[in-house]
């Protein structure tokens, strides 16, 4: 029983302090969120030669640098303006983005680095070409915007699409200021969800670990002829003091049972009645 409750109790605390760390670092999370509960970042200035800044697969880049975005009805919304013209964002997909832009010069972004301040963004060098791409007159946008974009990471999950930021002309040379934001209404939920349950797994883990178990009762049952050697081991001298410990009252006795069938199928006595004086002692 000791060792299933020391078991149980460990399994509790392996659940519950992992469960609470998570729901006090997305609590202390929730205390940087923007007045409307959107979670907001900057980049850093995004400078190219090229016509097009392209994110090859967004799904795959949120997966590594952003995976809470990908999760339950999290938006994402993303702004950019370039001070020659303004900027078009669209997502498409990536096989029909890779031959439209086949020809046209345009930079990749490898990753981008979450992190405290402006979020870097690590771009490959421009590819070389000199097609020229208008994007407004494309048929193949699953989203599109000029100067912003917002869609639900979730609701396109699992699609292989591509996002696009260049000048609504076309014309080389970006200098775009971006700014992302996300917004994820369960978040706050989620935090207090896991303080709350982490909290009561490791409260019950000490409880089960510290408890301290009933004494259990316990009955000897021996041979009569080995009472007395019973007895002498358990360093008592009678019968009647064989239960008795040191401390409350309440504590359950141990009892001596003796067993065995005398002569006839009757039950002999564990200790025989002393005997009788002889005739010539009473005189």
């Amino acid at each position: 029983m000791r060792f299933a409750r020391t078991i149980a109790g460990m399994v509790l605390l392996a659940l519950g302090v992992p469960a609470l760390l998570a729901g006090a670092g997305l609590w202390l999370a929730a205390g940087h969120a923007d007045p409307d509960g959107g979670f907001g970042a900057r980049f850093e200035p995004v400078r190219t030669p090229a016509c097009v800044v392209l994110v090859t697969d967004v799904d795959a880049l949120l997966r590594t640098d952003l995976p809470l975005a990908r999760t339950g009805q999290a938006r994402l919304h993303l702004t950019a303006r370039d001070d020659h013209s303004p900027v078009f964002l669209g997502l498409a997909p990536a096989d029909e983005v890779r031959r439209w832009l086949a020809d046209v010069p345009h930079s990749t972004v490898r990753r981008v680095a979450v992190t405290r301040g402006p979020l870097p963004v690590d771009l490959d060098p421009a590819t070389a070409g000199d097609g020229v791409a208008v994007p407004l007159a494309q048929p193949f946008w699953v989203r599109e915007g000029i100067g912003s974009l917002e869609w639900s990471p979730a609701e396109l999950g699992g699609r292989s699409l591509s996002l696009v930021v260049m000048r609504v002309d076309g014309a080389d040379g970006l200098d775009l200021r971006m700014r992302g934001e996300l917004r994820a209404g369960w978040f706050p939920g989620l935090a207090w969800a896991l303080l709350t349950g982490g909290t009561l797994l490791v409260v019950l883990a000490v409880v089960v670990l510290l408890r301290p178990l009933r004494p259990r009762e316990v009955v000897f049952v021996v041979e009569p002829d080995q009472v007395p050697v019973l007895a002498g081991r358990l360093g008592v001298t009678s019968l009647s003091g064989l239960g008795r410990q040191p401390g409350p009252a309440s504590r359950p006795e141990r009892h001596l049972v003796a067993v065995g069938s005398g002569t006839h199928g009757r039950t002999r006595a564990a200790i025989a009645p002393p005997p009788g004086r002889c005739p010539d002692d009473q005189d």
